[in-house]
């Protein structure tokens, strides 16, 4: 019975990545090549629904199946919404306290690698459009959890030794 869990599991990490990726590629699509706004693709992806919502209600009402919608299942609870409040909040605060550590020019090495990196994101940016960044890096996150859900990597990286490191000053 586990191993059937584990199993279903895994076929759901493997498969939530896979839906993300498609997803990003049409968003991709649909902004880069088809050159059109954020908010024509929001307009286009609420018509799809509408239309497909309305042709389930038509066919369901000839085929006289009575579906109860009950709009409590499409609420966020208030836990989701605090979590989700607390996580942005805690990304932006430590963006924060790196800018501000920078700054202060305490960190020398700190300093040049925040410059290093938004020069590179400079760079980037003069080079590409933000839709080509924004697709590549999905692409590599889905590469990342593939990589990191995949059974083979796992048992890879378990023969690879780890070096321990010590918090406090070495003797």
């Amino acid at each position: 019975m586990e191993a059937e869990a584990a199993a279903e599991d895994r076929k759901l990490e493997f498969s939530r990545p896979a839906v993300v990726l498609v997803c990003g590629s049409l968003v991709y699509y649909h902004c880069a090549y088809r050159e059109s706004s954020l908010l024509s693709l929001i307009a286009d992806v609420l018509i799809v629904l509408l239309c497909s919502l309305a042709i389930l209600g038509m066919l369901f009402r000839q085929m006289n199946i009575s579906v109860p919608v009950d709009p409590l299942e499409w609420q966020l609870s208030q836990d989701t919404a605090n979590s989700i409040a607390a996580c942005l909040a805690n990304t932006v605060g430590a963006a924060e306290s790196v800018l501000r550590v920078a700054a202060t020019g305490h960190d020398k090495r700190l300093f040049l690698k925040v410059v290093a990196i938004l020069y590179a994101l400079s760079v980037l940016g003069r080079v590409t459009s933000a839709a080509t960044l924004a697709y590549a890096g999905l692409c590599l996150f889905c590469v990342y959890i593939f990589a990191r859900n995949s059974p083979l990597i796992n048992k890879l990286s378990r023969r690879i030794p780890r070096r321990e490191s010590t918090g406090g000053a070495q003797d």
